[in-house]
């Protein structure tokens, strides 16, 4: 199958990694961006496969996890309102509030429904006029295009009924803010092959030249990641900081133009917060003024929200690159996908859920 076997093939994942092993001359901490990443890195023991010179850190690159706490208690106020379809994909359904989560609420009498698409949401309140429905809009740069064409679709067809709890964050703040957060290790980055697919990799381009640090755009398969992490090595021991593009089957730097057009004509850049990392300049976006009427922060007086963070939670260290899942002492413990105190545990892309799945929670870390 081209582009899947290929990539997964033990005998060039061998060659790789010599070559890795014979570029690296001293100790590298890099970052890949993307959960999927994570997820991969995990499933195929990517990380144990590197040098012990080389370590991965695992980034922001979970939308559900970096969705910030008000947004979901905001969410779940919004689904608790009589008259309300409060729309979502299923990966929202349990990630914890303050409080409860969109499933318990749900089992509880509230409407709330797993959609495939935001256009699905649309479809459902042009079903149902009489109600008002509710798209949670979660996501980077990938699920932008689609939340936009929700929303300027259902002006174009008159449908007041429907409005979105917008949490659309962006990858390249999130970038600054880890290079700037104290105590960060992180050299190099594994750029987001997704992200990259739709906006292109330009934004990068200032970052590595202003923080002196590698970013090669990644993809997904093992053969990717590692090819990634021998492109980053290769710039860091030669003191070379640019952005290059590893994953060039998909990714080209000026990304979908037709994409990008559609977001800008219906988003504005906003400051955001990010779960577990704190507010982010301008690092998320907003429905643009001629589109408030479809904005649920508008049209549903939900207010602050007073929010409450498990204390024993490290996931916002874990987003950050300080921790490791392994390193929180309710991981695998009080902790675990049936009972989740933070993100990072819920969402298949989420670095917990990803060390819990594949067994590492069973496994002895030194203190």
């Amino acid at each position: 199958m081209r582009y899947l076997d290929e990539y997964r093939d033990g005998r060039v994942a061998a060659k790789i990694l010599a070559e890795i092993r014979r570029v690296t001359t001293r100790p590298w901490t890099l970052m890949e961006v993307c959960g999927g990443q994570t997820h991969s890195i995990v499933k195929h023991g990517v990380d144990r496969m590197l040098p012990g010179e080389i370590e991965l850190v695992h980034g922001p690159g979970c939308p559900v996890c970096v969705t910030p706490l008000e947004q979901i208690d905001k969410a779940h106020a919004i689904a608790r309102l009589p008259g309300v379809i409060f729309a979502s994909f299923g990966d929202m359904l349990r990630v914890p509030g303050s409080q409860t989560d969109l499933l318990r609420l749900k089992s509880e009498g509230a409407d709330v429904r797993i959609v495939y698409a935001p256009l699905d949401a649309v479809r459902l309140a042009q079903e149902h006029p009489e109600r008002q429905v509710v798209f949670f809009a979660v996501g980077f740069e990938t699920t932008a295009p689609a939340n936009a064409l929700a929303v300027s679709r259902a002006r174009a067809l008159g449908v007041e009924n429907f409005s979105m709890l917008v949490s659309q964050v962006l990858v390249p703040p999130a970038i600054t803010a880890v290079l700037q957060s104290p105590g960060s290790r992180v050299r190099g980055f594994l750029g987001p092959g997704h992200v990259c697919t739709v906006m292109g990799y330009r934004e990068y381009e200032p970052i590595a030249a202003h923080y002196r640090v590698p970013i090669v755009i990644t993809g997904f398969e093992p053969i990717d990641i590692l090819d990634g992490v021998l492109h980053t090595v290769r710039l860091l021991e030669a003191g070379e900081t640019r952005v290059e593009n590893q994953y060039s089957r998909v990714v080209s730097r000026m990304g979908n133009a037709a994409a990008r057009r559609l977001i800008w004509s219906v988003f504005d850049v906003c400051d955001r917060k990010w779960r577990g990392v704190g507010a982010i300049p301008k690092s998320g976006l907003r429905l643009r003024y001629e589109f408030r009427d479809y904005d649920a922060e508008h049209r549903f007086d939900v207010g602050a929200m007073e929010t409450l963070e498990p204390a024993v939670c490290m996931s916002g260290q874990i987003l950050r690159g300080l921790k490791k899942p392994h390193d929180c002492p309710a991981f695998g413990s009080a902790c675990t996908p049936e009972r989740p105190l933070g993100a990072t545990m819920v969402s298949a892309e989420g670095a917990c859920a990803a060390y819990y799945a594949y067994g590492r929670h069973h496994e002895q870390v030194a203190p």
